[in-house]
């Protein structure tokens, strides 16, 4: 990470000042997320709280459009026994809500090594993953305006994509190969969805939560939610699983209600395989010289000092 959070004294009385009596025995601090630094910690009363500190100040512009989100998604997933954070404490310098049941399927060590509390490739993961999806796909793009979330269409959808590529490519070196791989995949009509659908954005298992029993209970960190390409919750799974784990996703995806088009399966390994883009767009939102260092090693390792060939 590019900064410097505060000391758990800090968030306590931080907290204190809004109303939260917590404790630091059993505090924990989980910094998996580029946005928000997550602390959680127990009141006086016993009950477990989740804190969420801005690491940055743009990362609060957006939570007015994840609040209006989470009241539309809550009771669609609670219909399938999965909850969402329901903020008791909404500040541009804190977010809190009571913690939600269940343990995150990922999480990161001090030095941010990833410790996974399942098997990647589940076949039982993938088919909870499925049914989980297509509850969330299920609400329409007619609801999600009317709930005043972001809405793209598919040609927006591309779009999008179209100038990200050009703005990253503007501002960083870019391989040959992973350059021409993004103009092909531009350039494929069969990858791009034909209808667009309500999304988390960021469906990886540090925002999934599971009971002892590997059921799903809750999902986490809705910042990025929209209607958007369904691919875009799917990608995190084929890099965990493969080809394998993802056409078992589909396949319960599928058979609880979900809309499985030709090119969904490629749209995933696509947006997987896009992942530097992604990162180096993080870069250029940070401004962090470290965080464009991480992103020009992504796009272009040839391009790294003493990498050969970079002479």
């Amino acid at each position: 990470m590019s900064d410097v959070g505060p000391t758990l004294t800090d968030v306590l009385a931080l907290a204190a000042r809004h109303g939260l009596d917590l404790v630091a025995d059993g505090a924990t601090v989980v910094e998996a997320g580029l946005d928000f630094r997550v602390v959680l910690a127990d009141a006086t009363d016993g009950r477990r709280w989740a804190l969420r500190l801005p690491r940055r100040p743009d990362v609060v512009e957006g939570t007015d459009a994840e609040a209006r989100t989470l009241d539309l998604v809550a009771p669609a997933l609670a219909a399938v026994g999965v909850a969402v954070p329901d903020w008791q404490v909404r500040s541009p310098e804190l977010l809190a809500y009571p913690a939600l049941p269940g343990s995150p399927g990922l999480t990161l060590t001090a030095a941010g090594e990833p410790v996974w509390h399942l098997e990647p490739d589940s076949p039982d993961y993938a088919a909870r993953l499925g049914r989980l999806l297509a509850a969330l796909h299920a609400i329409t793009a007619e609801q999600a305006a009317v709930a005043g979330v972001e809405v793209r269409t598919p040609e927006q959808v591309r779009q999008a994509w179209r100038d990200d590529v050009a703005r990253v490519s503007e501002a960083f070196t870019v391989a040959p190969a992973l350059s021409e791989g993004w103009r092909a995949w531009l350039a494929d009509d069969a990858c791009w969805p034909t209808a667009t659908v309500m999304t988390h954005g960021e469906v990886y298992p540090a925002h999934v939560l599971l009971a002892d029993d590997g059921t799903v209970t809750g999902v986490l960190d809705w910042t990025t939610a929209r209607v958007d390409d369904p691919a875009r919750d799917l990608s995190a799974q084929y890099g965990a699983a493969g080809s394998a784990g993802l056409e078992a996703t589909l396949a319960a995806y599928a058979e609880a209600g979900g809309r499985v088009h030709d090119g969904l399966a490629a749209q995933a390994r696509h947006l997987w395989d896009a992942a530097p883009l992604g990162y180096a767009l993080y870069a250029l939102t940070t401004g962090a010289e470290a965080d464009r260092a991480t992103a020009q090693a992504l796009l272009d390792p040839e391009s790294q000092p003493g990498t050969p060939g970079s002479e």
